[in-house]
């Protein structure tokens, strides 16, 4: 994010960590205007007045390899709060004196945390209890304390997990609080902000959208932008926040590859072109985008197929509108995070998202890319903050490569045709047994497996539907759904008696992690 000079903040400092805008997330949730800075370009110039704390995020190195996290260390010495988080513990205490060591029992998971000492880092933390679930993911720990340091809380494989300096206000946790699953972790941090760091409330839903309505004015000045319009919440939420920022200077484009939900292309027409009244480009690719993905099987490589021909569709399109220099995208913080790094700190990629990992490496066309360090709960309250229908923005997530990646092996038009019915029977029944918004996300997929089945005293040999539901606050964790076995049963009866190649139906019981969300 552009830095806000006049606005009160909290710095956090990114080491590479898979979590590292969950941070910044709940500090939004909490009322707090917050920045990500990566350790590679922090410099002490970079604390001004308005910074009134710091936190360091965890990463994936250890406090060893010196040449990978080195930073200006000379932030940590100038009397602002510092809050550690994992990794970034570990670095206060090694900086200061103590000593970090590889576990002997490592920690991934949640474990028990034991209140030792009060502070008031974890005033209410603890509620009335001595005892706390937090979420862990370390292999190194603290192993000697720097003088004047005092342990708060303990875990049993971990001594020193909750640690403080109060007179240098130096504050040191080897869990993670920003975890949803850390039992009352948004609480730690709301002590830190308020009670440690004295910030006050200054971040709401509508300063978020004249930000970033600001931020693509500055960026895009007086020229054309397109934006790669699908119809699903991110790619609206853009369309509508460009609309509202530079208005008729926006043009819409709407590919149907042929990989999208039954009758989607129909409904995105009538929406944005008919009730929204913006400028509207509608390609039928289908052919284009069969032909291409035609015999190939790595999953990687069909998502990199998919971005390069969205790119020179848009491309070709762009040609026919002078002085067009922007393409906009949906793309969310947890698209880039299985990516790549999003501050340049050193990260895991996880698998390449056809618009960021699967863009080609030279572009014509500048990115646009405004919800990009937002959770997808929050872009939804982004639309309502624009002022969309509640229809769309309440839409299940749908990846932009579609189809393509809820069909693993070969894509073919007859598979397409049978998942989209499948996956249509799936949703109008989520819906007609009100289970649709109690549920994250949920689709039907075909797997490369056919099966033998009886149908009236007949041998069937046809396809497996899988069928996935999870729940999830942010899309960086989830868990199944746990349906009643009736209605299983009834939406298995309706797929597999309604739709000819399929004569089998299972349903995927697999959190993430370690599983993802998607299929491919």
């Amino acid at each position: 994010m552009s830095l806000e000079k006049n606005l009160n903040k909290i710095l956090i400092i990114d080491f590479g960590s898979q979590f590292t805008q969950l941070i910044a997330r709940r500090i939004r949730e909490l009322g707090v205007y917050s920045e990500i800075i990566s350790h590679k370009k922090i410099k002490k110039n970079d604390i001004n007045h308005s910074v009134k704390g710091l936190i360091l995020s965890g990463g994936p190195l250890n406090v060893y390899q010196l040449n990978k996290y080195s930073f200006d260390k000379r932030i940590l010495i100038n009397g602002l709060p510092v809050l550690g988080i994992c990794f970034g513990h570990q670095i206060i205490s090694k900086i200061n004196g103590g000593k970090v060591k590889q576990s002997k029992h490592r920690e991934f998971g949640l474990a028990n945390i034991y209140k030792k000492k009060e502070s008031l880092l974890i005033k209410d933390f603890f509620k009335k209890k001595k005892i706390v679930k937090v979420w862990m993911s370390h292999s190194d720990q603290v192993s000697k304390l720097p003088k004047n340091f005092k342990v708060i809380a303990s875990s049993q494989n971990s001594k020193f997990t909750i640690v403080e300096n109060k007179l240098k206000k130096l504050y040191g946790v080897q869990f993670h609080p920003e975890v949803t699953h850390t039992e009352n972790g948004k609480k730690l941090i709301s002590n830190f902000i308020f009670e440690i760091c004295r910030i006050k409330k200054n971040w709401s839903s509508k300063d978020q959208k004249m930000k970033l309505i600001k931020d693509v004015r500055n960026q895009v000045m007086n020229n054309k932008v397109i934006c790669a319009l699908s119809g699903g919440v991110d790619s609206s939420v853009v369309a509508q926040l460009l609309n509202k920022a530079i208005g008729k200077n926006l043009h819409c484009i709407f590919v149907n590859t042929g990989l999208l939900r039954k009758n989607e292309e129909k409904q995105v027409v009538s929406t944005f072109k008919k009730k929204l009244k913006m400028n509207l480009i509608y390609v039928n690719a289908e052919k284009e985008f069969l032909t291409s993905l035609r015999n190939v099987v790595d999953p990687e490589k069909k998502r990199k197929i998919i971005g390069n021909l969205f790119i020179k569709i848009f491309e070709r399109y762009a040609k026919k509108i002078n002085n067009v220099k922007f393409l906009a995208q949906g793309t969310l913080y947890p698209d880039l995070i299985e990516s790549k790094s999003v501050t340049g700190s050193q990260t895991s990629k996880i698998k390449s998202h056809h618009n960021v990992g699967g863009l080609p490496k030279k572009m014509k066309l500048k990115l646009v890319e405004p919800l990009k360090f937002l959770f997808k709960d929050e872009v939804r309250k982004l639309g309502l903050e624009l002022k969309l229908n509640k229809d769309i923005i309440s839409r299940h997530p749908f990846p932009g490569p579609g189809l393509a990646i809820r069909m693993p092996g070969i894509i073919t038009k007859e598979k397409i045709d049978i998942l989209k019915e499948a996956d249509h029977y799936f949703i109008q029944a989520l819906k007609e047994h009100n289970l649709y918004h109690k549920i994250w996300q949920a689709y039907a997929a075909l797997l490369p497996v056919k099966t033998v089945g009886v149908m009236g005293d007949n041998r069937t040999y046809e396809y497996l539907c899988l069928l996935r539901a999870i729940t999830s606050e942010d899309g960086m964790t989830a868990d199944f759904f746990e349906f009643k076995k009736t209605f299983i049963q009834e939406i298995s009866n309706k797929i597999v008696n309604s739709i000819r190649g399929i004569n089998r139906v299972v349903y995927d019981i697999t959190s993430k992690p370690p599983s993802t969300i998607e299929l491919e």
